[in-house]
């Protein structure tokens, strides 16, 4: 039998990758606060998105999920919330055109702050700092004030979430996710790229099809679906106090669901099966994310998936496979083997980032776009061989025209990235990329197509 589980349950339990705060009694006055605040997301929603990646699990419909490495706070703005948003809408619409079914957007936003890091410390030179952990804990300045954990901050990202949130919201179900308006969202800077013609020429067709669906008398005045879409944030749950804070009990189902994002997701780094990350995920009902990571083994990734999903119901866990480019046929082929041996139902989804960071020549933290490409077509690849649905992506991007990742088409290189290195954590895909990565996963799609219709009729 399990363990009761409560929201604070974890606490009796060891955890890795979390801060230690000094003042004890102002961290429980800010967790304390938090418990009070307005939830950021309601439970209806976080059940509408498990419907949606249920559809996922089936093969009837593709998880897009991105969104910045870490939010900052200096970076909090109306501009890059819209960019953002206008390049996920791009993306998307050049995924369902090739998936023909469709496309279920996730944001790494609105909550993303915290991130775990590879050591406990920092060195310049001869001075040792504490690792910088994101905005929510610490700030990224080289000093011992800025690295200092400061329970403040979560008040600080729960503000920052909520406004966020609050102008998401006004985008997807406002007008500006219009199919109508699909030309109007292409970047000043990306309308220069090589992407760009073959975006215009799809964007072409769809308006056409506009024209034809409003001859016929199906306008976005009358059918919603067409002028809104459904948009879903998501980050991980690292810090654990703040999660609990803002974990509610539903009115309508009694049941607990973190209201600090519609998914949550484990990292590679915290799915210890007896530690404090896995024991609070496995009691909120929210969709839940599972990193898998090169360590991840048959009987292990078995084990947290009945931790976590005991139910086995689809839609509850994405499991985010991120091995690197050339580590995929080595590790992916087992796990997907043994959750199929067992009948589990999962989503199945590429993090092509976070197993290709390398240091390049001069100093800089990147990821050779060319190694992130090459991981999706691994990933689709095996599940090609394993007669299973490669369910969607996970990937770091951002709408403003940085310069982190080398490669793409407009060919970033080792000497470029000093000129636009904005990320204070790990390197993003620019819109650019995105666009790029996106008609790359498209001509996958495309060609998985024929052999998807074969597994449904079977």
């Amino acid at each position: 039998m399990a363990e009761k589980w409560s929201p604070d349950s974890w606490r009796s339990k060891p955890f890795v990758q979390m801060p230690e705060y000094r003042d004890k009694d102002a961290l429980k006055v800010v967790e304390d606060r938090l418990a009070s605040y307005p939830p950021l997301v309601f439970a209806g929603e976080a059940r509408a998105l498990k419907r949606s990646l249920a559809s996922v699990a089936e093969g009837d419909a593709f998880l897009m999920q991105g969104g910045d490495c870490a939010e900052s706070f200096a970076e909090h703005g109306a501009d890059n919330i819209r960019d953002f948003f206008r390049v996920f809408l791009q993306m998307s619409v050049v995924l369902t055109f090739a998936a023909a079914k469709p496309v279920v957007k996730v944001g790494r936003i609105a909550g993303q702050f915290a991130k775990p890091r590879s050591s406990d410390f920092e060195k310049k030179g001869d001075v040792s700092l504490p690792s910088y952990r994101g905005d929510i804990i610490n700030a990224p300045g080289f000093d011992e004030a800025s690295r200092e954990p400061d329970p403040e901050r979560q008040i600080m990202a729960y503000r920052q979430s909520a406004a966020t949130l609050n102008l998401l919201r006004a985008f997807a179900q406002g007008g500006y996710a219009n199919l109508e308006h699909v030309h109007e969202w292409m970047l000043g800077f990306v309308d220069k790229s090589p992407q760009s013609d073959r975006y215009r020429q799809l964007a072409d067709r769809l308006t056409e099809t506009m024209r034809f669906m409003r001859a016929i008398g199906f306008s976005s005045d009358e059918y919603p679906r067409l002028r809104e879409t459904e948009f879903y944030t998501s980050h991980e749950a690292l810090l654990l106090g703040y999660e609990q804070a803002l974990t509610r009990i539903d009115s309508t189902s009694g049941d607990p669901y973190a209201t600090s994002g519609h998914m949550v997701w484990i990292g590679d780094r915290t799915r210890q099966p007896d530690h404090a990350h896995v024991e609070f995920c496995r009691g909120i009902k929210n969709p839940i994310g599972l990193k898998c990571g090169p360590s991840t083994t048959a009987d292990g990734l078995l084990e947290l998936i009945d931790i976590l999903n005991p139910a086995n119901e689809a839609g509850r866990l994405t499991l985010i496979a991120r091995f690197g480019a050339d580590k995929v046929g080595e590790h992916l082929p087992a796990l997907i083997r043994a959750v199929e041996k067992e009948g589990r139902k999962v989503v199945w989804c590429c993090d092509p980032m976070h197993g290709n960071t390398i240091t390049s020549a001069s100093g800089y933290k990147t990821r050779p776009f060319e190694r992130v490409l090459k991981e999706v077509q691994q990933f689709f690849a095996v599940h090609g061989a394993e007669g299973t649905y490669p369910g969607g992506v996970h990937f770091e991007m951002t709408g403003k025209d940085v310069t982190e990742c080398t490669g793409g088409a407009r060919a970033v290189s080792d000497e470029d990235l000093a000129s636009r290195y904005h990320t204070h954590c790990d390197p993003r895909l620019n819109a650019s990329q995105s666009l790029e990565l996106a008609f790359l996963i498209a001509e996958l799609l495309e060609q998985n197509r024929a052999p998807a219709a074969q597994r449904k009729a079977g």
